[in-house]
């Protein structure tokens, strides 16, 4: 299963890697379990400079040393307060330099803050005139922060919106997910599988969902990803330190539902019928 990002042919299933990095006696399985993931095709990886202050970027920089760059689809994301004409050209320069790469495919306004819209598009633009970028995105925005940045000058370069979805989480499904759907702007989904919180424990211990997992021969987690992958312009980064989840995950992208297998999933946790906050974690 195959989506799209700045014209670029990926697996719909990338890698996640909040938390990654903040233990030095996790750091081999993390980093075995990204390249077990590379290796098996998922060539898609988030991080930020954010998560463990660089830490994630350090180590996505040491898992993919051994691998052609060409072959990979790097994500990371800048903070609000850095995304001004002055300090994001900086942010930048940190972020590659952690990562041991001389561009990035794809970087994203990590949420909204203070700085002008307009000069973080700017910003932006003249980070993809040098070379440094492919492309740029934004993320944790919702229908009317698309809608402003689309009348800006060069808002219309927008390449992805990364936000918050799974089945726990499906607010986006009555406006933002048609919405970019229509615009033909991709949606990356964060924490799809709502894996290690209270969500995901509700869910692992849901006897619909184990009945169904059962009878597709997956896991439950395997079902949530799927399920979130059934949106065609919908790419997941679920995140995981284990090799054989990371495997696991990536198997996940050949799950297809029948008709009656959605209804059966909708039935027991409802799409919305109106208006809901973004949610963001």
């Amino acid at each position: 299963m195959k989506r799209t990002l700045n014209k670029q042919s990926v697996l719909a299933v990338g890698m996640g890697t909040w938390h990654m990095g903040d233990d030095p006696a996790k750091e081999k399985a993390e980093i075995d379990a990204l390249q077990a993931g590379i290796k098996a095709g998922a060539a898609v990886i988030d991080t930020a400079e954010m998560y463990g202050e660089g830490n994630a970027e350090t180590l996505v920089g040491k898992a993919i040393q051994p691998f052609t760059r060409g072959d990979l689809y790097l994500i990371s994301k800048v903070y609000p307060w850095n995304a001004s004409t002055d300090e994001l050209p900086k942010a930048l320069d940190r972020s590659l330099a952690r990562l041991g790469t001389d561009y990035l495919d794809l970087y994203l306004l990590h949420w909204r803050g203070d700085v002008p819209l307009a000069e973080t598009v700017d910003a932006l633009e003249a980070a993809k005139a040098s070379g440094k970028i492919r492309a740029w995105g934004v993320s944790n925005f919702d229908v009317a922060d698309m809608e402003e940045l689309l009348r800006l000058e060069n808002g219309d370069q927008c390449a992805a919106n990364q936000v918050l979805y799974n089945l726990g989480a499906r607010g986006i499904e009555y406006d933002l997910l048609p919405w970019q759907a229509e615009t033909e702007i991709p949606v990356i989904a964060y924490s799809p599988i709502a894996q290690g919180d209270r969500l995901g424990h509700h869910f692992k211990n849901d006897e619909v969902l184990k009945e169904l997992a059962e009878a597709k021969g997956c896991t439950i987690f395997q079902l949530l990803l799927a399920w979130t992958l059934r949106q065609p312009h919908v790419l997941a980064i679920p995140q995981t330190s284990d090799s054989l989840h990371m495997l696991q995950n990536i198997e996940a992208a050949k799950i297809v539902f029948s008709k009656s297998e959605l209804a059966i999933i909708d039935a027991r946790f409802p799409t919305p019928t109106k208006k809901q906050p973004l949610a963001m974690i």
